[in-house]
């Protein structure tokens, strides 16, 4: 099964460089049904994942002029509050096991997997949905709204290790006046700082880190989003959200299917 685990690795990358996103979704079932991996020790490996290669793509963003660091710093500082109030203070409190319906028993690994199960869902939906056309001159930049969504976004990050992408590219676009391409290049690079605080936040708490397999999995991700940056240049990435979109609804389906049914 690491064999394609590693293979899977790569459509972390290619997602993040064809269509922004829909990458990190995808790091936690492959590290858990493919590589084994405990879903709790999981979320800390997504977020090294995920940061380096969103550390990639966000620099390469940069170079073009896409990334705005002064709206990037504004989303992440609420985000990153409540990233480590979820990682610190709440994960921790899970008990391990919560409790038994007819013998099934409801464990905080169980929790973890529903929950990002339920997220990839919601994901698909919003990548599968035809996008509204963003009207200019009727937005206004909303900066509370953009920190609320911010400190929403940290959660979710900080629970699950990924999944805060789909929040933040509609809440730059619309709350921040960013048009699609900065949207993409600085939420990658929101996605980086909350990755880097929350697995640098995991290290102190003493995490057991195999870092060879972390960098083997984040070199082929970012080679990925290489060919995915290669590849958006010859085919529109909206055509392409559509198919990432119902591949994520049936990743979360199996996901509930195996969780609940296949135990």
């Amino acid at each position: 099964m690491e064999y394609f685990g590693y293979l899977a690795s790569i459509f972390i990358g290619l997602s993040l460089g064809l269509i922004g996103g829909g990458g990190s979704i995808l790091t936690v079932p492959i590290l858990v049904y493919l590589f084994k991996v405990n879903p709790e020790l999981a979320t800390s490996y997504s977020l090294f994942i995920v940061g380096i290669t969103a550390l990639v793509g966000s620099y390469n963003h940069y170079k073009i002029g896409n990334l705005k660091i002064k709206t990037a710093l504004f989303f992440a500082f609420p985000s990153i509050i409540s990233l480590l109030f979820i990682r610190k203070i709440v994960l921790p409190k899970i008990p391990v096991a919560l409790f038994s319906v007819n013998d099934f028993i409801i464990s905080k690994n169980f929790l973890i997997m529903v929950v990002f199960a339920i997220l990839m869902i919601i994901t698909s939906v919003s990548m599968i949905k035809k996008a509204k056309p963003v009207d200019e001159e009727a937005k206004h930049v909303d900066l509370a709204r953009l920190s609320f969504i911010g400190l929403f976004a940290g959660s979710i990050i900080g629970f699950l290790g990924a999944g805060g992408g789909f929040l933040i590219v509609p809440a730059l676009l619309f709350f921040a006046k960013l048009n699609m391409r900065q949207a993409v290049g600085t939420s990658l690079f929101i996605i980086f700082i909350n990755s880097f605080i929350g697995f640098s936040g995991d290290l102190m708490g003493n995490v057991a880190i195999d870092f060879k397999f972390l960098f083997s999995i984040s070199s082929i991700a970012i080679l990925g989003f290489y060919l995915g940056a290669f590849l958006s240049k010859k085919i529109e990435g909206g055509k392409l959200k559509p198919l990432f979109g119902w591949f994520t609804l049936v990743m979360g389906l199996y996901i509930i299917i195996k969780e609940i049914f296949l135990k």
